[in-house]
């Protein structure tokens, strides 16, 4: 048995067709995969200069019909897998050969390298996009992987090879089912469940078994831990509820029990906007798409029903209705995150400037008594040109007073505060109008749907 794949393969980006062809036949010629090079053939051209061979054969082309083309396909490859134990890596290589020589009828020069460093013996076919004598090039005509994998099963039935059994779909094995990945954070929750278990004596005592965990702890105003491979520090306080350090602390100390966080799953979605058959079958789509498009129109249109039944929405006026207040409170919502987010930005910049001003003051006194000289400006270029950037700022926001910077940050704290306590509604806001826009997008394809056949018979 022999599963086939046929690829185009094209010149990389900033590199030369020659230095691609180099890459893609050496790494088929790699000798630590074909027993130190026993295991590679070829046909009309040596195994050693293939990639020089087909670059003659390119520029006789050019020659010969002076034409050159920007987007080249370089060379095709066919990779033919094998299964495990059914063939030996001699025969695997005379099997691909003779496919490749089938395949091509002989006006294609390719090598044919087997590897065995797979628990599969598999074959790499690399044949030249340009023929031998320089006048044409290979088509990849349609269903040409489909003539391969057919040709390569009547190769191998005459080699006394099995062929794959064409079996129907809902045979088919299934592709494996991953399960999704953990994230540094979810890794990081699950190694502190497991050491509270162990019951440590208190908070440094904790620590110290993270350490033993394999994780980087770094004390100080929020204690943060870095895993072997991550590359940023992870605060407690940002893991969740139950995660902070007064949290770990309590438990620790037996006033609270530690409940573990429960991963969230994303929430499905309720239901999906319906197509528009007519814009499709206008754009040229089949009957098969028809057929398709109408059977998840009614899954989608009977969804929705459901939806306005669980909200209680009866009529035309009353969706509208609930649309422009899901609307009207979804952007007054994203309004104000915008407003707090302007706002602390403002006072980064001011702080900065605060800062900058009072730490460059000495130095433009000092400019300002030597009577504006030259050379002092030199010397004192940046201090002196921060210090006239943080002097424009002020007179631009007409402050006569500066604020204190502690004054600054508690206000920062309290809008990043009350910014963050907005998200959560501003999602839901989000996610409401997201679904009764979709809602009242497929009651009024759903009835325009529904007029048109009336129209045409009418029009009769």
């Amino acid at each position: 048995m022999a599963a086939t794949r046929l690829i185009a393969l094209h010149k990389n980006k900033g590199k030369s067709v020659a230095a691609c062809l180099k890459s893609r036949t050496d790494y088929a010629k790699n000798p630590d995969k074909t027993n130190k090079g026993e295991l590679v053939s070829s046909y009309e051209c040596s195994p050693l200069t293939a990639d020089e061979e087909f670059m003659l054969s390119k520029r006789q082309y050019e020659l010969t019909t002076g034409r050159r083309q920007k987007n080249v396909v370089i060379a095709y490859q066919i990779r033919q897998s094998f299964r495990p134990g059914e063939i030996t890596a001699e025969e695997a290589n005379k099997v691909g050969y003779e496919l490749a020589m089938r395949f091509t009828k002989g006006k294609y020069a390719f090598i044919v390298a087997t590897h065995t460093d797979r628990e599969h013996i598999h074959n790499h076919i690399i044949y030249n996009s340009t023929a031998l004598d320089g006048t044409r090039k290979f088509r990849d005509f349609f269903f040409s992987a489909l003539a391969v994998q057919r040709l390569s099963d009547l190769i191998c039935l005459e080699h006394q090879l099995s062929v794959i059994e064409i079996k129907p779909y809902r045979e088919r094995q299934k592709r494996t089912l991953y399960p999704p990945k953990e994230s540094n954070r979810d890794r990081l929750c699950s190694v502190i469940d497991s050491v509270l278990d162990e019951k440590p004596k208190d908070y440094e005592d904790f620590l110290q078994k993270l350490e033993q965990q394999g994780y980087e702890v770094k004390r100080g105003k929020y204690t943060s831990v870095k895993g072997a491979r991550q590359k940023r520090f992870i605060r407690f306080r940002t893991l969740g509820a139950g995660y902070s350090e007064e949290e770990l602390k309590v438990v620790l100390a037996g006033e609270a029990e530690h409940r573990p966080r429960q991963k969230s799953l994303a929430p499905e979605q309720k239901f999906q906007m319906l197509v528009d058959i007519q814009a499709k079958l206008a754009e040229g789509k089949g009957t098969g798409f028809v057929h398709w498009a109408k059977q998840h129109n009614l899954k989608e249109m009977s969804r929705t029903l459901v939806f306005l039944q669980e909200n209680k929405i009866g009529s035309i006026e009353e969706m509208q209705e609930r649309v422009d207040t899901a609307t009207a409170r979804y952007h007054e919502l994203g309004d104000s995150i915008k407003a707090s987010e302007k706002r602390l930005a403002e006072i980064a910049v001011l702080k900065a400037h605060i800062t900058n001003y009072a730490k460059t003051r000495p130095v433009y006194d000092a400019y300002l008594k030597t009577g504006y000289s030259k050379r002092f400006l030199e010397t004192h270029r940046t201090e002196i040109t921060l210090h006239k950037a943080a002097k424009a700022a002020f007179d631009e926001s007409n402050l006569k007073t500066l604020p204190k910077v502690k004054k600054l940050d508690a206000e920062y704290s309290k809008l990043l505060t009350e910014k963050k306590a907005r998200y959560p509604d501003y999602r839901k806001a989000k996610e409401e109008m997201q679904e009764l826009l979709r809602a009242q997008r497929n009651i009024k394809l759903f009835f325009d749907e529904e007029k048109k056949p009336e129209q045409t018979e009418h029009s009769r």
